[in-house]
């Protein structure tokens, strides 16, 4: 009698919790952002499935507090970040918001990429490890909330891209610090040409430190928030377990591989002119085809892509983002953005005029003026 009781109550319990979970999920459904605890670890999971889960002012201005509450609280050891569904972890900042913002004068454009930056000097600076699920597209501001941390897992479904040069902007979030520090002239290759890495090689550029199967990451995930001690070698044993059990593309070479060569040499001008022109001696149909791509960005963009990477070779994070916060501002107050975001995502049709339209008339005056500093009220704080 007593033990069929027991297991009666058992069974409630059992009902009451699964009721429980299902009214706490149903209630965070409409939450852009969701914050859990699992035992002492934080999770964290962009809930925008149907923008691909894209960052906008509300979701940072959740994330922010709750990565230093959880930073300073001794009950929370380890922090993972993911995105709802299949296609994105984050494909990137709301930057239709931005162009909305920018053509009424709204202060979105100054506070948007302020406390944006903030976010990703955080997540670079983190006193607790941090794990982003890189599965599936992953561009622009999705970059700034993973590739600062010390662990990135990418999957087969991962799509890593800065296109920002293809819409009048640049290569934000960080990128003049992460991008410089790939192999050779890579960074430099993927911020003018918004080149995409899918699947493993996105861990073969280093832009991930792991690769994950994606049928794996529901074990994984259980793994790492079953972890008893969350030190960097408890959490690089896990991960590496399941980077090396996961076969998707397992042996396979790097997409550029037969490329690195002609990128290192190609890509190692100091102006945009003397890429152009090593391209054009080269002559080969690869080249040709760099060449092809590149004359439809934003000369603008490459023209500050190319210095913002070069320089950020030399600088700390803390110094690329202040960096990033002058050239955004300077890409509000001109006009290949407002352009390049017309042409793409308003009228679509994916035919921006820029101005100016040829690398030629972007001249050094012009890019000095973006680098250039802002009043000393207006800079980025970190």
């Amino acid at each position: 009698m007593l033990h069929r009781s027991l297991e009666r109550v058992r069974v409630v319990l059992r009902h009451i919790l699964a009721s429980a979970k299902m009214s706490t999920e149903a209630g965070s459904a409409s939450e852009e952002v969701i914050f859990q605890t699992v035992g002492n670890k934080g999770v964290i999971t962009l809930n925008r499935p149907s923008a691909l889960n894209a960052l906008n002012l509300p979701m940072i201005r959740k994330m922010y507090p709750q990565m230093l509450t959880w930073e300073d609280s001794p009950e929370v050891s380890l922090v993972i970040i993911k995105g709802t569904g299949k296609k994105a972890f984050c494909a990137g900042g709301d930057v239709r918001a931005l162009y909305d913002a920018g053509q009424v004068g709204d202060r979105l454009t100054q506070d948007f990429f302020r406390e944006e930056y903030m976010l990703n000097y955080k997540i670079g600076t983190y006193k607790k490890p941090y794990v982003a699920i890189i599965d599936g597209v992953t561009m622009g501001g999705g970059v700034g909330l993973s590739v600062h941390g010390k662990y990135r897992v990418a999957t087969e479904r991962s799509l890593f891209a800065m296109p920002e040069t293809a819409i009048g902007l640049f290569t934000d979030v960080g990128g003049g610090y992460f991008l410089p520090r790939l192999e050779g002239k890579l960074g430099v290759y993927l911020a003018l040409t918004g080149f995409r890495l899918k699947g493993r090689d996105v861990y073969h550029a280093g832009v991930a430190t792991h690769f994950v199967d994606a049928d794996k990451l529901e074990a994984l995930e259980d793994s790492l928030l079953s972890l008893k001690s969350t030190t960097d070698n408890d959490i690089s044993k896990v991960l590496g377990t399941y980077h090396e059990q996961s076969t998707t593309g397992k042996g396979s070479e790097f997409v550029l591989e037969h490329h690195i060569d002609r990128i290192n040499t190609l890509f190692a001008g100091e102006s945009l002119e003397e890429i152009f022109d090593r391209l054009n001696k080269d002559g080969s149909e690869w080249a040709m085809r760099q060449l092809e791509t590149l004359r439809k960005m934003s000369p603008t963009s490459m023209k500050v892509c190319l210095r913002q990477v070069l320089e950020g070779a030399k600088l700390s994070l803390e110094e690329c983002l202040k960096m990033d916060y002058r050239l955004a501002q300077r890409f509000m107050e001109d006009k290949d953005f407002f352009e390049g975001v017309r042409a793409v995502l308003v009228d679509k049709d994916n035919s921006p005029k820029w101005d100016p339209p040829s690398i030629e008339g972007v001249t050094k005056e012009k890019i000095d003026w973006y680098f250039s500093h802002l009043p000393p009220e207006q800079e980025l704080k970190l």
